[in-house]
């Protein structure tokens, strides 16, 4: 078996690596940089290559690309602490067979080389159809995010930009479902055609059709010419069908025959129309429950969720509010005309911790509120909008007497709240409480701890790797905060 190549400038990692992977029987051969990997290739070559992304000297993408010249089957996994989107999708569009954010549970670590060994083929194809396009999203989507739920999606956008198979994007009103396929459009093949969005829930009902399929002229009183419908406008690119779950049941019909046969007619037509299009759907409705309600067409769903990306709320990656802040405030300053404004620490903490049921698009509308109506030129606690400022405070329970009990448990407070989020019809409360809860037990272990896992994992009742994971998924774990050594 020949070994596993490990290159990275961090000696903690290697060594980790090594013995983890010895320990799965795996051999390894550990680089510092990426110069002697260039040098010892001339010699020999590794069963899987494991890279760190920024090194002094050459960097891992450049390297990759050296890999990819020399030896196009060799899987090549690239590690980094830097989460971007821009880094993900280079290195997938490189050729990589995967992509490890630091910190990384070792056994995942160790799963994904085991991988890599016995499927470099796989990814290959994906290399040899991808390009070199830099990503570039619109406003609205972090390029980078130290949430893991959005490192998925920067994943999935490297792995699919360069397909044509119809993608569904679930989520959230206000999570960025039309970015994302832009992003989809923008970095594949048909990048050169146009882009056309319709959100379906927008148009009225009459109007639909011949919005999507366009009309013929005298097809119906006021029809005085020829229309071409989005269908055709998007020939050759990419038309978006947001809120699909919205769409008139009569016109699923006519929708799931142009995904299956590629034509349609338009309204008042005779002769088929034929057209290339690549479809990306959206929606914020259980599109299951719609099926068994018989709301929505069972064939239709089918052929639409060939591949669904599902998109965080705001609320399960509060880790990226702070940053998001930042660009919606320096974008509002910008259309506004005046100086960007700052945020004080307790105003940062406060936004973070917002459920934001309106998600990203209500941050955004609270970055150009703040623009407009804060005072000074450093956004402070009193200046957030009242919604933010209510939600800071916990809601006390008011006694008969008017005086609030301020012995309550942590019980009857969490009860307590959980009622003021189901009363305003707040959707997935059991997850948001239980990341709360989550984040509060290891915020304190880790404190009591002075910040060794090892300890605070061990009076918590877990191991080690669990708590990483954990802190991990939390956005709660920046680089050097482990002092276990």
């Amino acid at each position: 078996m020949k070994p596993v190549w490990i290159v990275d400038d961090d000696q903690a990692i290697r060594w980790v690596l090594e013995k983890a992977l010895s320990r799965a029987n795996i051999p390894t051969r550990s680089f510092v940089n990426a110069a002697e990997v260039s040098s010892a290739l001339k010699l020999d070559s590794p069963s899987a290559l494991v890279s760190d992304i920024r090194m002094p000297g050459t960097d891992g993408l450049t390297l990759l690309k050296e890999v990819k010249e020399k030896y196009p089957t060799l899987p090549v996994i690239i590690m980094t602490a830097y989460s971007d989107l821009d880094s993900t999708v280079s290195a997938f569009q490189g050729g990589a067979f995967d992509y490890l954010a630091k910190p990384f549970d070792i056994n995942e670590a160790v799963a994904l080389i085991s991988r890599a060994m016995q499927e470099p083929s796989a990814e290959d194809v994906l290399a040899q159809t991808a390009n070199s396009v830099a990503i570039a999203l619109d406003k609205g989507m972090l390029t980078q995010s130290a949430s893991v739920a959005m490192q998925e999606v920067f994943r999935a956008i490297g792995r699919l930009a360069q397909s044509n198979v119809t993608v569904l994007i679930t989520g959230e009103s206000g999570t960025g479902k039309e970015l994302v396929a832009r992003a989809l459009h923008s970095h594949g093949a048909r990048s050169k055609g146009p882009f056309v969005a319709l959100n379906t829930a927008a148009i009225p009902r009459d109007l639909l059709e011949a919005e999507l399929f366009g009309h013929e002229r005298g097809a119906f009183t006021g029809a005085n010419a020829l229309r071409r419908g989005r269908f055709e406008e998007a020939g050759g690119g990419t038309l978006f069908l947001d809120e699909i779950g919205d769409m008139p049941f009569e016109l699923q019909t006519r929708l799931l025959r142009v995904l299956s046969e590629g034509t349609f007619y338009r309204v008042g037509g005779a002769q088929p129309v034929r057209v290339d299009v690549r479809i990306v759907a959206a929606t914020h409705q259980p599109l299951e429950e719609r099926v068994q309600e018989g709301k929505f067409r069972e064939d239709l769903y089918h052929r639409l969720n060939v591949i669904r990306l599902r998109l965080p709320a705001l609320r399960e990656r509060r880790e990226d509010v702070a940053d998001l802040a930042k660009h919606f405030l320096a974008i509002s300053a910008r259309s506004v005309g005046v100086p960007v404004k700052r945020l004080s620490e307790a105003a940062v903490q406060a936004l973070s911790q917002f459920d934001y049921p309106g998600n990203v698009r209500q941050l955004e509308n609270f970055c150009h509120w703040l623009t407009v109506m804060a005072p000074g030129q450093t956004v402070e606690m009193g200046d957030l909008p009242p919604e933010v400022r209510a939600a800071k405070t916990m809601p006390t329970r008011i006694s008969g007497d008017g005086v609030s009990d301020t012995n309550q448990t942590w019980q009857q407070l969490l009860a307590l709240d959980a009622n003021v989020r189901l009363s305003r019809s707040e959707p997935e409360v059991w997850t948001a409480l239980t990341r709360q809860f989550e984040r509060a037990l290891l915020q304190s272990s880790l404190e009591v701890c002075r910040g060794r896992r090892v300890e605070a994992a061990a009076r918590l009742g877990m191991g080690r790797n669990t708590i990483t994971r954990k802190l991990r998924e939390l956005g709660m774990d920046p680089v050097g905060a482990d002092t276990d050594g």
